[in-house]
């Protein structure tokens, strides 16, 4: 049976043309697209899952009467990112003489409407507001190093209400990219379905998603060639293997910051915890396959 992993791309390596890191992320995401032949080709099955921060901050930028909702910018990202990445890679696909296809899932995930995020809104999206947007908006909104912007919910992620839908493509040997931006946020109101204004970690969702697909491997790739514990100091030192036990000795010691690398700790702890069985990875875009072998970047095991 051929294995799948979820492989989970940042927004900083999917930034918008104009931005001043263009060259950067085309390079990054480069690094993304090798990594996804290099593990076909290696026999695994592909789920794409991606960040959207700067291009939700862009649109909502352009957005000057503030006429859509939270949950709109994200469906919108997962489209707009999702689309360019199934052309990157189709071209790279077809160009390898691979069998294999990309598709693009607009991915709605449950929230708990009684989730403690909703209660203290913490998570900054959008640009900096002026100060008549400041006081006429009917937002949170909160002071931040580069001035004040709106803040919404981050809840844990529930339930995928495709996941079924994706289960299937994956079982067709598709590509399956979803989950953009953590999924679209939404609430269960009686018999409906409802978006509210919330963003979900997407290194959150992608480790549910290994969960609930009983996934062989989660990778979650970022700027940093491994996990680094006393980062930035002279005592700063890489770990190839950390176990449970160890993450959570580091994480109560503030090693891994919430607004950085806690989530993605705690998102591959997770998917270790459900599944010891897994294969649970943190590393740099163009390594993954070398991690897997354990010759690159960070693996995380329950013991």
């Amino acid at each position: 049976m051929q294995k799948v992993v979820v492989y989970a791309i940042g927004g900083n390596a999917l930034q918008n043309p104009s931005s001043s890191r263009s060259g950067e992320a085309e390079e990054t995401l480069a690094r993304v697209m090798s990594d996804v032949v290099d593990l076909l080709e290696s026999g695994w099955n592909v789920i794409l899952t991606h960040g959207n921060g700067p291009q939700v901050g862009h649109l909502m930028q352009l957005d000057q009467k503030f006429s859509h909702t939270m949950d709109d910018w994200v469906s919108a990202t997962q489209g707009m990112i999702g689309h360019s990445l199934a052309l990157n890679l189709d071209s790279i696909l077809m160009k390898r003489r691979r069998p294999e296809r990309t598709v693009c899932i607009i991915t709605r995930v449950e929230v708990d409407v009684n989730d403690v995020g909703f209660q203290l809104p913490t998570k900054p999206v959008g640009p900096i507001l002026s100060d008549s947007v400041v006081m006429t908006a009917d937002w949170d909104i909160a002071e931040t190093a580069n001035g004040p912007r709106r803040v919404v919910a981050s809840p844990l992620p529930m339930n995928v209400l495709d996941l079924e839908v994706i289960k299937k493509l994956v079982e067709l040997k598709a590509v399956v990219i979803c989950g953009g931006g953590g999924g679209i946020p939404v609430v269960k109101q009686e018999n409906h379905y409802v978006g509210v204004p919330a963003v979900i970690d997407k290194d959150r969702l992608s480790s549910l998603i290994a969960i609930k697909l009983n996934a062989d491997a989660l990778i979650i790739s970022t700027a940093v060639d491994s996990v680094k514990t006393g980062f930035g100091t002279a005592k700063e030192q890489s770990h190839r293997i950390l176990t449970l036990d160890q993450c959570e000795d580091y994480m109560a010691q503030g090693e891994f910051p919430k607004g950085s690398m806690g989530p993605k700790i705690g998102s591959l702890m997770e998917a270790c915890l459900h599944n010891p069985a897994l294969t649970a990875i943190l590393c740099q875009p163009g390594d993954a396959l070398k991690s897997l072998r354990g010759e690159s970047g960070t693996t995380i095991v329950s013991k």
